[in-house]
């Protein structure tokens, strides 16, 4: 009952930052992190009503997804993807949230390829600039996009951001609206192939920000599930 309860609260908080930003909560999609949140709380999850579950580590993730073989949802990763582990990736999610180099998207290109797959990905951009963290910079963005939307089994959906935290939500606004500007500037290039129409933005701490700022995706785990050990 805690978690469905904790996803209703969840569900109205969104509900109403639409209400707030004149959008249909029909547009954002909440997506479950459950980053060492055990199979049977998930399951929980699942039967709440929840059918995206995002992941930040290939290996939790393996025997976790394996584990809820029969549930019909969609897995995403949403952590750092290094090269070398990009074919488990492919194997295991339909949306990879971090993709922040040419290389690895290449690597996942062909080993979709060979799969006969086709993956929804989204650019990871860092706005704050912080050294700790992934993501292409603003600078490099454009030819990034550019590179990446000529790959021909890889979906280029978006822009993801991980901003720098901030005891208020109020001072993430910022970054949140940088970030959809930047989507709207690429797009208004009409490049071949490039058309971003996903957000994903805002976790536990700040999603009502980031819708009202245009998020599609809002990544919550901890207002879901409780406090990590």
């Amino acid at each position: 009952m805690e978690i469905k309860e904790n996803i209703e609260k969840v569900r109205d908080r969104m509900a109403a930052a639409c209400r707030r930003s004149g959008r249909s909560i029909d547009d954002v999609k909440l997506v479950a992190i459950t980053k060492t949140v055990p199979p049977d709380r998930v399951q929980q999850a699942w039967e709440a009503g929840i059918r995206d579950f995002g992941e930040n580590r290939v290996q939790e993730a393996r025997g976790k997804i394996a584990s809820l073989a029969g549930l019909p949802a969609t897995w995403h990763l949403v952590g750092h993807l290094q090269t070398n582990k990009a074919k488990a990736a492919l194997e295991l999610f339909e949306w990879i949230h971090s993709i922040d180099s040419l290389r690895l998207a290449q690597r996942l290109e062909r080993l979709a390829r060979d799969e006969g797959k086709r993956l929804r990905v989204l650019l990871e951009v860092n706005l704050g600039g912080e050294p700790t963290k992934s993501g292409v910079s603003e600078a490099a963005l454009t030819e990034l996009v550019t590179q990446i939307a000529q790959l021909r089994t890889l979906d280029l959906c978006g822009l993801m951001t991980i901003p720098p935290f901030f005891a208020s939500p109020e001072d993430v606004r910022p970054c949140f609206r940088r970030l959809r500007h930047l989507a709207a500037e690429i797009n208004s290039r009409q490049l071949p192939n490039v058309r971003l129409t996903q957000l994903s933005m805002g976790m536990s701490h700040d999603f009502e920000v980031a819708i009202e700022e245009g998020a599609t995706m809002v990544r919550i785990g901890t207002a879901i599930f409780g406090s990590r050990p």
